[in-house]
C-alpha cells in the first residue's frame, strides 16, 4: 500500500509560501508549515512550527512523527547568527559539515541541507513541483516583443548571470547600452532595481535578465519575479524583462504582464542559451 504524502513547507518570508500552501490546499493535500525562528511567514488558518537550526535533528525528528514524507522551502531567509550553547548533541555533529558547507556560499549551503533532510528519509520537493504554474511557458506574452537590441542583451545577460552563479553571488543583472550595468546581490533582484537612478535606461531600451545559478539544485532557491520585479524594470526605464524558461518562477504572471503591457515593455521566457 503506497504511503500517502503529507509535505512539510518549510517557509520564508514573501509571497511564495501562500502560493504553495493555496496549492497544496486546492488539491486536498496534508501539509506542515514551519520556518526557521525569526523568519515565520504571514499563513492565515496555518500554525507556524517554529524552529532553530541549532536544534535541526530533533526538528526532523518531529516532521517524522508527524507523517511527514515530503520537504519543500520557499520563500526568502537569511542565516541566522547560531548560539553554541543551543546545540543539541546530535544536531552538534552536523555542525562541522554544515560550517564547511556554509562558506562557499548560498547554493553549497542549500546542498547540504537537502542532503540532511533525505538522510532522515525526506524526499524533496521544488515550489514549481507543487504549482507548477509558477513556470511560465516559453515565448513572449506580452503585447510588446524583443528586438534584435533585446537578443544582443540576453546574451550579455546570460554571461554574466553565468559568472555571478559560479561565485554564488547572485541570478539577475541589468543591461543597458550594450553593457551590464547592475549586478544582484545578496539583497535581491528588487533591490538591485530599487538602486537604480529612475529612468536609468531613458527609452525602454535595457533588460533585466534573470536566471538560475549554473549547475545550481532546482529544488530549493529557483529565481522568483513577481509584481514588484516589474514595477522596478518600468521605473528605471528598461525595455522589458528577460528570465530563463523552466528555471524562473513568476508571481501573479496576469498581473506581471498587466504592469508591462501597460508601459509598453516585453516579458521574454527564454530557452537558455538561446542565440537568435
Amino acid at each position: 500500500m503506497t504511503r500517502a504524502r503529507t509535505v512539510a513547507l518549510i517557509a520564508g518570508l514573501g509571497r511564495l509560501p501562500q502560493v504553495i500552501v493555496d496549492a497544496l490546499d486546492r488539491a486536498g493535500e496534508a501539509v506542515v508549515i514551519a520556518a526557521l525562528q525569526g523568519f515565520e511567514p504571514d499563513l492565515p488558518g496555518h500554525a507556524v512550527d517554529a524552529f532553530r537550526l541549532e536544534r535541526l535533528v530533533p526538528f526532523l525528528d518531529r516532521l517524522a512523527d508527524r507523517g511527514v514524507t515530503h520537504i519543500c522551502l520557499a520563500g526568502a531567509v537569511r542565516r541566522p547568527a547560531l548560539d553554541p550553547e543551543l546545540f543539541d548533541a546530535r544536531t552538534a555533529m552536523l555542525v562541522p559539515r554544515i560550517v564547511a558547507a556554509m562558506r562557499p556560499g548560498d547554493d553549497s549551503t542549500l546542498r547540504t541541507f537537502l542532503a540532511i533532510f533525505e538522510e532522515h528519509g525526506f524526499a524533496i520537493l521544488g515550489a514549481h513541483d507543487l504549482a507548477p504554474e509558477l513556470l511560465p511557458v516559453e515565448g513572449v506574452p506580452t503585447r510588446a516583443t524583443p528586438g534584435a537590441e533585446a537578443a544582443a542583451g540576453a546574451r550579455l545577460g546570460e554571461a554574466a548571470v553565468a559568472e555571478l552563479g559560479q561565485t554564488d553571488t547572485g541570478q539577475a543583472c541589468v543591461v543597458a547600452g550594450g553593457a551590464v550595468i547592475a549586478r544582484e546581490g545578496p539583497e535581491g533582484t528588487d533591490a538591485m532595481l530599487a538602486a537604480l537612478p529612475t529612468g536609468v535606461a531613458a527609452g525602454r531600451s535595457g533588460l533585466l535578465f534573470k536566471a538560475p545559478k549554473p549547475g545550481q539544485d532546482r529544488r530549493a532557491d529557483l529565481p522568483v519575479i513577481g509584481p514588484e520585479t516589474a514595477r522596478g524594470a518600468a521605473a528605471a526605464g528598461l525595455g522589458g524583462i528577460v528570465i530563463e524558461a523552466g528555471g524562473v518562477m513568476v508571481l501573479d504572471l496576469p498581473q506581471v504582464i498587466a504592469i508591462l503591457d501597460a508601459q509598453g515593455m516585453f516579458l521574454w521566457v527564454r530557452p537558455a542559451g538561446d542565440v537568435a
